[in-house]
């Protein structure tokens, strides 16, 4: 793979999302105001083509979007400190909860059918076309020789998706959580790469990094449909993704009006199309080009994890996890010397 090829790739692609979406050209005439989105790095481009097919609607017209994209903690904790947002869109339930406890978002917030949930997706394990290293699972991450690249958990929500699916391997199947802690400190003894994002790390894998990464299936697809060469592995055991959306207090008038729409039939299969799985039943998941099986493109693994059926809360495995100071992935990461 060659390494500036990637690079103008992926600064292309995100380029065109913040053209699109963040300056924000609204369908039909008038002005309606603009509604501020922030978001972490990953679905820009899914957000982008929602707000396309949004502005065509009497409801979207003439609706301007603003747009942040960054790492998921990042990003919540700058709307903590200020940032304008009408609608934040998250990797992780904790950044919301965050928003909740500064007085910014309504606590009621994951009331809904979907809890809060606005775009669910997958780990799996990327790798180099043709999987020269013949990846078939977690338990080959951990031989020798093996160049894992994965974000940092103490930026990236994509990260902790990534390690918890990795101690779900361990612990989901029967294993203690020593032996849970043992497997993920071999994981992180052959990481090559800790970006502060999850697009950081699809970026960096693409630039020629490492030999697997752990990643959304979105990300995925979305690199496959930007022309880059991957391939990816289902392993036998995963984790459910749930991506939350939520309004904050004062927004603009229209913001519920646009998660609505998000969480409806139209706005799930541009979701689709980009790569994430819908939230709701129904959606056609049909024509997904980039995925292994575009008109099967969401295959269900043998053993899906599930936060609450699992871990219990984001609350409870924040603390067990990503405390930091006493986190037991934040100790082994630091234990590793890979994080900044």
């Amino acid at each position: 793979m060659n390494r500036a090829r990637a690079s103008v790739a992926l600064a292309l692609v995100a380029g065109l999302a913040l053209t699109a979406c963040g300056g924000g050209s609204a369908s039909g005439s008038g002005d309606a105001g603009e509604i501020s989105i922030v978001g972490f790095a990953v679905p820009e481009q899914a957000n982008k083509a929602i707000a396309a097919e949004w502005n065509k609607t009497s409801d979207g017209k003439g609706v301007k979007f603003k747009t942040s994209y960054g790492a998921s903690g990042d990003q919540s904790r700058a709307v903590q400190n200020g940032l304008k947002a009408d609608y934040v869109h998250f990797s992780v339930s904790s950044d919301v909860t965050r928003l909740v406890d500064a007085g910014l978002v309504d606590a009621g917030w994951n009331a809904g059918p979907t809890k809060g949930i606005v775009s669910t997706s997958v780990v799996v394990l990327a790798v180099r076309k043709g999987n020269p290293k013949n990846i078939q699972g977690w338990d080959d991450l951990i031989k020798p020789g093996i160049g894992i690249v994965t974000p940092n958990p103490a930026s990236s929500g994509a990260a902790r998706w990534n390690a918890l699916a990795a101690w779900g391997h361990i612990a989901a199947n029967g294993g203690t959580d020593e032996q849970a802690a043992e497997y993920v400190k071999k994981l992180f003894a052959n990481v090559v790469s800790l970006p502060n994002s999850g697009r950081d790390a699809t970026t960096s894998f693409i630039g020629g990094t490492g030999d697997v990464l752990l990643a959304y299936e979105n990300e995925a697809i979305l690199a496959t449909q930007s022309g880059e060469k991957l391939d990816w592995v289902y392993p036998d055991t995963t984790i459910k993704i749930e991506n939350p959306g939520a309004i904050l207090k004062n927004s603009h008038p229209k913001a519920q009006k646009w998660l609505d729409f998000v969480l409806g039939p139209k706005g799930q299969r541009q979701f689709a199309l980009k790569g994430f799985r819908p939230v709701i039943e129904g959606v056609d998941t049909k024509g997904v080009e980039g995925a292994l099986d575009k008109n099967n493109p969401f295959p269900t693994p043998k053993k899906l994890l599930t936060v609450e059926k699992d871990f219990g809360s984001w609350s409870a495995l924040s603390k067990k996890f990503f405390d930091e100071k006493n986190g037991i992935i934040v100790k082994i990461i630091a234990e590793s010397g890979k994080a900044k």
